[in-house]
């Protein structure tokens, strides 16, 4: 049904009791290292006030003559339910209200009277109100103003490139996930040498059906390709990869735990982190359960719902506790996990191939994290998070996270363009003169230092499956998948990130006097994180519509489940523990190993052994970097990891480092290392890994 023919109310236009604030004029040439940032005052608060008009529907087609398109509150078909959505991005407005014309895809100077266009909106997620999101467009013009004419990053007399994002060719893409998951020999017999083949054997043995299924696809597709190239190499049957197990050989216990169906375990606000996010996304669709999401234009921050993980006493593993031998397993283990879940939804998701971009080798602004983590690491060593990011968000809380409009109210573009080239001047050296800086010039750094990266912060192979991840029919579905896409961001990516979500929760927690809600931050901070150089100038009008909530969306999930998100599922630790285990008793059982053993006199048998003490409810804690080297502790129904500690410090006076620097570690058995979460219950852990050793050192942060 079209608009004019529709029957009901038409909202045709916001109009603004606030006056539009001149421009200032940008300070433009080439011998700048950082582009300058548009100048809006505070005074753009009063923005937020106004009133919509109502007309009838046979008035439609001349409103659209002098506002532009408008949108129909009528009508239940799928058609007006996405037209309603873009058209929430970009309310009609006069141009009193709208930034400047021209610049953002509501307004296109000497443009016509044109239909709205048709904007894909995910069903899974709450609507973002309509003044909210017109933060982002003003956000949009504000960094579309201060990218004009300027090389990002570049100095004097220096250009950058763009990130160009490619295409992979027909059969790149499963090559590339292949490789990445170290299955790339299945496909290609010139790799399989003697180490990786059992690897891979091992690996493949640990996968649910649903893991299984995705790694045949990408198997099959890649063969298919191949044998259109070139039709006289032989590669393996993808069915004699996969045969069946058996009839008489017993399956694997995590498969059977996978079987499971996860609604009779977990109630909706609860997740079930011990099935794999596949298999209860399988259950669920097999089930037909068609949960029907808010559509409502006011969703508030409550509208998400209160997740909680289901409690495990074998404790919760966060990033960073696990050896980096083990998180190369939980890399290649997500990675398969997450495409099953895509899989499982009907989301076919295709990465895109970086290109190469010329970028600076040192400075502050427009280099990459690797790199300024590099001259980091010269100055502060163990530095996790680049320094100027860190001192930027420091300033910004030093001076009160009470101001209204924080994050969104832009800085001076003359300030900010002059701070940029003295920080990237004087930084290093300490001699930057920090309380020249103003609050909302602050904010501007911190959010030009993000989107002039010259590769993404959720990096350009990964920037699809997280705008996708809105297409996922649940919100826990929506959930699950970050969680898995978060531990497949590089290291320096993943901990740039968490700083960056951390600092918008405490600006959103003093959202009573700084009017920055979650909601708020989210849809300012979208644009900053998704949408940087190169990306934006190639994407289409239509396809900004459709991003402008759905990014807003992901920005607002990764701030509100941020304690959730760092984690690592059980069922992938216990995919991990699996892997150690086979591989160990595939070392064990080698014939020329167990010689070379027995050489030196100690023939260990397929597991290691479970010292006596285990048997008798006693495990020895070592603490090899104190006085008191070790303890001996009588385990319990409630001993805890955190009573360990507490009984150790009691014991060993001399020791002056404090209690959350120190972390009692699973060391050996099924797993490499393991800095165990304060509430583990040991006598549970000691039965799931009793050859494991239990030694207390400090955190590594």
């Amino acid at each position: 049904m079209s608009r004019h023919q529709s029957q009901g109310v038409v909202l045709t236009g916001y109009h603004s009791n606030a006056e539009l604030l001149p421009q200032t004029e940008l300070c433009g040439g080439s011998t700048s290292s950082c582009p300058p940032v548009p100048n809006r005052e505070p005074d753009l608060l009063s923005r937020k006030t106004g009133h919509y008009s109502l007309e009838h529907n046979q008035s439609t087609q001349q409103q659209e003559d002098k506002y532009g398109p408008s949108l129909a509150t009528s009508g239940t078909g799928a058609s007006n339910t996405e037209s309603g959505s873009s058209s929430a991005a970009h309310p009609g407005s006069q141009p009193s209200s709208s930034p400047k014309l021209g610049s953002s895809p509501r307004h296109s100077p000497n443009s016509k009277p044109r239909k709205q266009p048709t904007c894909q909106r995910s069903f899974s997620q709450d609507s973002l109100d309509e003044l909210e999101m017109d933060d982002y467009w003003t956000e949009i013009e504000n960094i579309k103003s201060s990218g004009e004419g300027h090389g990002r990053g570049g100095g004097e007399g220096e250009t950058q490139e763009e990130e160009q994002q490619k295409a992979p060719e027909e059969g790149e893409h499963e090559e590339a996930w292949l490789t990445e998951a170290g299955l790339v020999r299945l496909v290609d017999d010139s790799l399989a040498a003697e180490d990786h083949e059992e690897d891979s054997a091992v690996f493949l043995s640990t996968l649910t059906r649903t893991q299984a299924a995705a790694v045949q696809l990408r198997v099959s597709s890649y063969q298919q390709t191949l044998l259109r190239r070139r039709n006289r190499q032989h590669f393996p049957d993808v069915r004699d990869i996969f045969r069946p197990p058996e009839k008489s050989e017993e399956p694997p216990k995590l498969k059977e735990e996978s079987d499971k169906d996860a609604t009779t375990v977990e109630t909706e606000t609860e997740l079930n982190v011990e099935v794999a996010f596949s298999e209860q996304a399988l259950s669920y669709r097999d089930n037909n359960q068609r949960l029907k999401v808010n559509s409502s234009l006011n969703s508030s921050d409550d509208k998400l719902p209160n997740f909680k993980l289901l409690r495990d006493k074998t404790g919760q593993t966060r990033v960073g506790d696990l050896s980096p031998l083990d998180m190369k397993k939980v890399h290649r283990l997500v990675l398969v996990e997450v495409t099953a879940l895509f899989d499982t939804a009907g989301i076919d998701v295709k990465a895109n191939k970086p290109g190469r971009v010329k970028s600076k080798e040192s400075g502050l602004f427009g280099v990459p994290l690797i790199t300024l983590l590099d001259q980091d690491h010269r100055r502060v060593p163990g530095t996790k998070v680049p320094l100027i990011l860190q001192r930027l968000i420091s300033h910004v809380e030093e001076e009160g996270l009470d101001t209204e409009g924080l994050l969104r109210i832009p800085g001076s573009a003359t300030r900010v363009k002059s701070l940029c080239q003295e920080l990237e001047s004087s930084f290093y050296d300490r001699t930057f003169q920090w309380k020249q800086v103003k609050q909302h010039d602050a904010a501007s750094l911190l959010k030009l230092f993000i989107r002039e990266l010259p590769h993404p912060l959720l990096t350009v192979e990964y920037l699809n499956a997280f705008i996708a991840v809105n297409k996922l029919p649940t919100k826990k579905q929506q959930l699950q998948a970050l969680n898995l896409l978060v531990l497949l961001l590089p290291e320096a990516n993943r901990d740039t990130l968490k700083a960056l979500v951390e600092f918008f929760q405490r600006v959103i927690n003093h959202q009573v006097k700084n009017k920055m809600t979650l909601n708020n931050v989210s849809v300012v901070m979208a644009p900053n994180i998704f949408m940087f150089k190169g990306f934006r100038s190639k994407v289409t009008e239509q396809q900004e519509f459709s991003m402008a909530t759905s990014t807003a969306n992901i920005v607002r999930l990764l701030i509100r489940y941020q304690n959730l998100l760092w984690t690592i599922p059980k069922f992938i630790l216990t995919q991990v523990r699996q892997q150690n285990m086979e591989n160990q008793r595939k070392l064990y059982k080698d014939r020329a190993v167990r010689k070379l053993l027995k050489k030196i006199t100690t023939d260990r048998p397929i597991d290691k052994a479970i010292p006596e003490e285990n048997t008798q409810g006693i495990i020895r804690v070592q603490a090899p970097q104190f006085s008191k080297i070790s303890m001996a502790i009588q385990l319990t129904e409630d001993l805890q990891a955190a009573d360990v500690l507490t009984r150790f410090l009691s014991q060993d006076s001399s020791v002056s480092v404090k209690k959350e620097d120190l972390c009692l570690y699973e060391i050996g058995g099924n797993i490499k290392e393991r800095c165990l979460d304060g509430e583990t219950y040991m006598k549970d852990l000691s039965q799931l890994n009793p050859a494991a050793e239990w030694v207390i050192k400090e955190v590594q942060r």
